[in-house]
């Protein structure tokens, strides 16, 4: 833990902070690539920097999927905030969650329209979720790509508020997510 951060409450498990910077790291990745892969035309094909945004997509999906698990069953501590800032940080967790999966799924859904393969790792296949030359499939390219900013401005307002947590409330909510934060033992309760 960084010098000078006191720690007043149980940190997130170990799994929970791992999947949360690994989400990080691949919605990072992926908005890098996403502004300068090239435009998708009808006859696109999935090369180069496109591959590369299929493939993150493809993990940011499993990742997504065993997060939602990991927290549908694994609830932290709660942190000890006023009802308000209770209320309006539930409701942001769960719009940014909503939008951690539906972003890539649509996408997903977008690349089956094309006849794109989906392969998580570059190697495993996923099923298409639409058929080729769907309508639907490519009207949620679109939807993909307007979802896309929708979460870029939700981790905006996420990481002000940490920030917020951090440097005007001067608690602990910041601290408990970073890497190198210990759990507390038998923090976890279950649902």
């Amino acid at each position: 833990m960084a010098k000078g951060f006191e720690m007043k409450g149980p940190a997130y498990d170990t799994v929970a902070r791992t999947l949360h910077w690994l989400t990080v790291l691949l919605v990072s990745m992926q908005f890098v690539i996403g502004w300068t892969m090239p435009d998708i035309h009808k006859d696109t094909q999935p090369v180069n920097l496109i591959a590369w945004h299929l493939g993150v997509g493809a993990t940011l999906v499993a990742v997504m999927a065993i997060r939602v698990i990991w927290r549908l069953t694994h609830w932290p501590a709660p942190d000890e905030l006023p009802p308000l800032l209770s209320v309006v940080s539930r409701i942001t967790h769960v719009l940014l969650y909503a939008a951690l999966v539906l972003v890539p799924l649509l996408g997903w859904i977008n690349a089956s329209s094309r006849g794109w393969t989906v392969r998580l790792l570059g190697v495993v296949p996923f099923p298409a979720l639409s058929e080729q030359g769907s309508a639907f499939g490519h009207e949620m390219g679109d939807v993909h790509g307007i979802l896309a900013w929708v979460l870029f401005a939700l981790i905006g307002l996420h990481v002000v508020a940490a920030l917020f947590h951090r440097f005007v409330l001067k608690d602990h909510v910041l601290q408990r997510m970073l890497p190198h934060a210990r759990p507390a033992r038998n923090q976890v309760r279950d649902r």
